[in-house]
């Protein structure tokens, strides 16, 4: 598959996880000659700052300013490629506020979520705001927030729920 049929695949697939004002997501494809982690983190800040600026959430947040790219890059723990579509899954389905609501049916999520984890391949790397050995989250938001982000060092998806109580 080419690369513009990659992202294409890549968009619809994070598009099917995406729910109003509640799972915010990007897919594309990076500009510069060979990304790392700081070139994902400013995607995430461009997510961030789109999720925030949406009007449901624009009003708890006033002046909120997405954390510098070396904050993000900071608030990542890695994630297992075998691990990440089950990630992916929960953060477009599981409320974080209310676990037992689910923003999307979970077979649509999960196969979904499949879909995006085997088009960035084997090598992807994936990164969450989940310390996995202790269960805290390094929120992004002064929200409830949870998010997942995975590359394939040309192509980059980006997932994020946010909720307040």
């Amino acid at each position: 598959m080419t690369s513009v049929g990659v992202l294409a695949e890549l968009e619809a697939g994070m598009a099917e996880l995406s729910t109003p004002m509640r799972v915010f997501v990007a897919a594309g494809r990076f500009t510069e000659p060979e990304p790392d982690l700081p070139q994902l983190a400013a995607r995430i800040r461009m997510l961030l700052a789109s999720a925030t600026a949406d009007e449901a959430w624009r009003r708890f947040l006033p002046k909120y300013a997405p954390p510098s790219v070396p904050e993000v890059c900071a608030a990542l723990e890695a994630v297992e490629t075998h691990a990440a579509a089950s990630l992916l899954a929960k953060v477009a389905t599981v409320d974080l506020v209310w676990p037992s609501h689910r923003h999307l049916p979970v077979e649509t999520a999960e196969r979904a979520a499949a879909r995006v984890v085997s088009l960035l391949g084997p090598a992807a790397t994936w990164w969450t705001n989940h310390d996995s050995e202790c269960g805290a989250v390094n929120g992004l938001t002064p929200l409830f927030d949870s998010l997942l982000a995975g590359t394939d060092g040309e192509h980059f998806t980006l997932a994020l729920q946010i909720a307040d109580d």
